[in-house]
């Protein structure tokens, strides 16, 4: 099975099913002599871990990561990194009634075709289990960003569904994010939110909406022409996590409803520093950073696993009508802030790599 390793300097591989024994990932291209310190791993895992709240799937794993290899005394020595996190609170009996079925909105009929198996259980290689992994090769590249050049991600809730956040961007904080158990830093907007996923939830449904991003520090340069755009590998990173359906950056899609002098950024010399007066570009330009900030927005579908009866069919081809069991989130976006942020950083840390080898 292809398409498990993401990028070409800092390259991650991920490997784990839902219900096997483990999820992990092992890091090619990590700089050597970085202060590893497998706590703030840990921290980052706990933001994606289920049962955090009543907001979130009832399974419990602590998702606790052990470094198998590429670290001595606390830092990584050049060699491939390996980190592995268990699996301990599966419930595979909850899907043996789908063995025969394809759920709406999930990857079983399309594994299916493709390979002539699947595993159902909890979906397998498709399952959202899969981004405890990415989310501890986020933290290595993190440490490196922040270690190099005082890079900072911060991921937050930006819509649920119909409910908006009034916020800017650049002054957002974690202490906010964190805030309530939503992750949106608008607090009156995170309550409406809080409020409209639980009566989702009491109703057997879910509801998606959108993460927005903000990457500070980011040097001129980042980015390769065409193929390797910075946007595109971003791009690419967002639509790599499970629910994602839609990316933009800077205006997005509001540029197609904007004029050219609308939406240019012009540049000026501020104090012998060329740089742009605005960031309508959202930090990149022709594929490469621009020096000013990153914002993208990312947007996810409603969790396809719900409480009510749908029309799909077995591998038959037999009408059948299905009620799903099994735990799940009435909403992925507050386990999915963390995911956003490290992909991100595995893109930004690759991008970096790249620009400034040794």
């Amino acid at each position: 099975m292809s398409g498990n390793t993401f990028g070409k300097n800092f390259s991650v591989t991920s490997w784990g099913e839902s219900h096997g024994p483990a999820v992990g990932i092992v890091i090619d291209g990590c700089p050597s002599l970085i202060n590893i310190d497998i706590n703030a791993i840990q921290s980052e895992l706990d933001r994606r871990a289920p049962g955090q709240s009543d907001l979130t799937t009832p399974r419990k794993e602590k998702d606790q990561v052990k470094i198998l290899s590429g670290i001595y005394q606390g830092k990584t020595t050049g060699t491939p990194l390996t980190l592995i996190i268990e699996n301990q609170n599966q419930k595979s009996s909850d899907y043996h009634h789908l063995n025969e079925i394809y759920r709406p909105g999930h990857a079983d009929f399309v594994y299916d075709k493709k390979y002539g198996i699947r595993d159902p259980r909890g979906g397998g290689r498709s399952s959202a289990r899969m981004t405890a992994g990415l989310v501890a090769a986020g933290a290595v590249a993190k440490v490196i960003l922040k270690d190099k050049l005082e890079i900072s991600i911060l991921a937050y809730v930006n819509q649920v569904h119909q409910i908006k956040a009034q916020i800017n961007p650049l002054q957002v904080t974690l202490q906010q994010i964190e805030a309530t158990p939503v992750r949106c830093p608008d607090s009156q907007s995170a309550q409406k939110m809080i409020d409209y996923i639980k009566e989702v939830k009491n109703n057997g449904d879910s509801v998606g909406g959108i993460i927005e991003c903000v990457v500070k520090n980011v040097p001129i340069g980042l980015g390769e022409p065409v193929f390797d755009k910075l946007s595109a590998n971003l791009a690419k990173a967002m639509f790599s996590i499970n629910a994602v359906k839609g990316f933009e950056i800077g205006n997005g899609f509001t540029a197609a409803t904007l004029l050219g002098s609308e939406n240019n950024d012009p540049f000026i010399n501020d104090r012998n520093q060329i740089k742009a007066q605005s960031n309508r570009a959202g930090g990149i330009l022709g594929g490469i950073s621009n020096g000013m900030p990153i914002v993208f927005r990312t947007a996810f579908k409603p969790t396809p696993t719900i409480g009510k009866n749908q029309q799909t069919v077995n591998r038959q081809g037999k009408k059948v009508e299905l009620e799903a069991k099994g735990r799940h989130d009435p909403c992925v976006l507050p386990r999915a802030v963390p995911v956003v942020e490290a992909m991100a950083a595995i893109t930004i840390c690759d991008a970096f790599l790249s620009q400034f080898k040794e």
